[in-house]
């Protein structure tokens, strides 16, 4: 007994977000649900349809013998700029700042909830990029790093500055630290990434740019490249800035230790072409 439309389309709306950027058959839903291909072929149009006008993604068809339906993370600026505000006043709170000027950041990174929305964000502007992993640098950046991938559904690469025995053969790399000018060193298993692959780097935070620097460097010696650059927060009025090309979610103005204030304003990610 073949299911009712009702349920083709709860059921194909459910497959098709848990399987972001995957070519799907449609000869793989109509055994599925025991359907005709024309069926199948409406139930798609009515999902796409729908997935655009609501803000819930993008379903590109593509024909031949070997194609299908992919789904896209598209999310709407009109329906995520209420969370950058929310998340701009959240990040303003003077409870936040510590000694040296640094704020407290931990409870937004650790929040499953906020790291989710921005990842969905972040993936919605590079979904149709052919991206094969996102890197980020331990530790603050994994959460939106996994969260990312997750909507791109690719694997994540994590940068590390100190030698894991469970990490086996690696690449190292030594690099000037932007903001401090320090020379430091940050290394990649040589198992974590296929050469030539094509990476989203991703961090929670970036001043001058040196630590992202640094990670296009290492991809070098994977004979990697980067397609693109996104973070969580940017500082403001960087003399210098190493990395020019790149996607915000929030940028931090000023920081008035004096005054105990903080202001943080929408960043790049609204006006960013993808």
């Amino acid at each position: 007994m073949g299911w009712k439309r009702s349920e083709r389309l709860i059921d194909m709306t459910n497959y098709f977000i848990e399987h972001p950027n995957t070519l799907i058959s449609l000869p793989f839903f109509s055994e599925r649900y025991g359907a005709a291909k024309s069926s199948v072929s409406e139930d798609i149009s009515i999902l796409k349809d729908t997935f655009e006008r609501q803000g819930i993604g993008k379903l590109v068809t593509i024909p031949g013998a070997a194609g299908g339906v992919k789904f896209y993370v598209k999310v709407k600026d009109e329906l995520v700029k209420p969370f950058v505000e929310e998340l701009c006043q959240f990040i303003e709170n003077p409870n936040r700042l510590l000694p040296g000027g640094y704020l407290y950041m931990a409870d937004i990174i650790g929040n499953p909830v906020l790291m989710d929305q921005v990842g969905r964000m972040l993936a919605s502007k590079f979904a149709e990029r052919s991206i094969d992993a996102v890197m980020t640098v331990a530790t603050k950046g994994i959460p939106l790093a996994y969260a990312t991938a997750k909507y791109l559904n690719v694997p994540v690469v994590i940068v590390r500055r100190d030698y894991k025995i469970t990490e086996g053969p690696t690449v190292s790399i030594n690099y000037v630290s932007g903001s401090s000018k320090r020379i430091q060193t940050m290394l990649l298993a040589k198992r974590s990434l296929k050469e030539g692959a094509k990476v989203l780097i991703v961090d929670d935070f970036m001043k001058a740019g040196g630590t992202i620097n640094g990670m296009i460097s290492l991809l070098k010696e994977f004979n990697a490249d980067y397609e693109g650059i996104a973070v969580l927060v940017e500082a403001n009025d960087v003399e210098n800035r190493l990395v020019d090309e790149y996607t915000s979610i929030v940028k931090l103005q000023n920081v008035d230790v004096h005054n105990e204030t903080i202001t943080v304003r929408e960043g790049n990610y609204f006006t960013k072409g993808e």
